[in-house]
């Protein structure tokens, strides 16, 4: 393993899924770190090839079965770039199902794409690999404490945090370098940054899109991801979007799609006791990536709606590696009471508010605290990050701590 290369929290779910499944596919957003993660930090030996290789591209297209066939185990990284090559593996895959013997990674949400027929269904895993968290940036190779708090009992939150040596830092830095590992770990002047994220955001536009849909109208594209940089934590309005950009709803929702395929965008669903009414009720919207969302906005100063997306991002890191079965929501009420996450885990919802205050007070908890009446016995206490440095319960139910050291 390089000696710079920093730990990945994913790499122990990575593989758990190895030893289980046929096969096993990485997804994130470009520049997450998947090539790194599935050609360093996976111990086990495996042929690696790269379709970003045009000469690997064209035989994976011509003759499949020449690149891959005599391979015991093989790692085929940004697979998306030829689709028909899934079918192959699905062949190979029936007639030996040998555990690990294709790990595959993508920039776009294989389960999405339109041009993808063939998803593996029960010969693949998923997991997705996010931008780095800031534990991760720390050397630290993994994401926040939400483990230990979910499994600790509510009493018992404040000495768990007390234990946490993660030193304090001002989380409108984070948010300006974001998670991806070149800007954040490699590039330490914001000039630096902003020119790695315009080139980012070109090589998007100009190649990575259009492999998943050919979009003509490129500006207005860039306009719309402009525009939900603008809402970060808001519900997702999809006709007041296409009102205020003067494009047509069925167009936005194409374009958010787009977004969210190349997990460069996330919705977070809503909670409900009924699951069935969490897919009718309207996302909330934030950004993959916190430092590209800073530079698409042109914002110099994050607004707490970036601390929110920070915290999300950690939270739906932690998710995708969990074994067990866990969502990520928010909750609002017609009457306007909100809250920002709610965790539901082990048959019981753990609800979270994000505030960029310095002080916080009872009357920051006021919907944590409905939350908790509205749902009695399954709702556990509620959890306050803020910008600051001292745990203390506000309420019995309300336990406010520093947000770096929870995430």
């Amino acid at each position: 393993m390089n000696q710079n290369t920093l730990s990945r929290y994913i790499v122990d779910a990575l593989s758990r899924h190895l030893e289980v499944m046929p096969a096993v596919v990485v997804t994130g957003a470009r520049q997450t770190g998947k090539s790194t993660l599935v050609s360093e930090l996976i111990a086990e030996k495996r042929s690696y090839f790269s379709l970003d290789d045009l000469d690997i591209l064209e035989l994976a297209g011509k003759n499949p079965e020449a690149l891959v066939g005599g391979a015991a185990k093989v790692t085929l990284d940004e697979v998306q770039r030829q689709p028909g090559l899934l079918s192959y593996i699905k062949r190979t895959i029936d007639s030996n199902r040998q555990p690990g013997r294709f790990l595959l990674t993508g920039s776009a949400n294989l389960l999405l794409m339109q041009r993808v027929s063939e998803s593996l269904a029960g010969r693949a895993s998923y997991l997705t690999l996010w931008p780095m968290t800031r534990r991760e940036q720390l050397g630290l190779g993994r994401c926040g404490l939400w483990e230990e708090l979910v499994g600790a009992d509510d009493a018992e939150w404040p000495d768990l945090l007390s234990l946490d040596e993660s030193p304090p830092e001002d989380w409108r830095d984070l948010a300006r370098r974001g998670g991806f590992p070149t800007p954040s770990i490699h590039l330490s002047r914001a000039e630096d940054r902003m020119i790695w994220f315009d080139g980012y955001v070109r090589t998007y536009l100009e190649r990575d899109l259009q492999m998943l849909s050919s979009i003509a109208a490129l500006p207005d594209f860039r306009r719309l991801m402009r525009a939900a940089c603008f809402r970060l934590g808001q519900v997702v309005n999809q006709t007041e979007m296409a009102r205020d950009l003067s494009l047509k709803q069925p167009t936005i929702h194409r374009y958010l799609n787009l977004l969210q395929a190349s997990y460069l965008l996330i919705r977070l669903p809503a909670y409900s006791v009924n699951r069935t009414k969490r897919l009718l009720k309207s996302p909330k919207l934030y950004w993959g990536d916190v430092g590209l969302a800073m530079h698409l906005s042109g914002m110099t100063e994050p607004t707490g709606a970036y601390l929110e997306n920070l915290v999300l991002l950690d939270l739906v890191a932690w998710q995708s590696s969990r074994l067990v079965n866990t969502e990520i929501l928010y909750w609002r009420t017609t009457t306007g009471e909100e809250v920002d996450f709610v965790i539901e885990a082990a048959g019981k919802v753990l609800p979270v508010e994000v505030k960029a205050t310095d002080r916080p007070t009872v009357k920051d908890a006021a919907n944590l605290i409905a939350f908790q009446h509205e749902y009695g016995k399954d709702a556990r206490s509620g959890l306050l990050l803020y910008n600051g440095s001292e745990t203390k319960w506000l309420t019995p139910t309300v336990l406010a701590a520093p947000w770096w050291k929870v995430i």
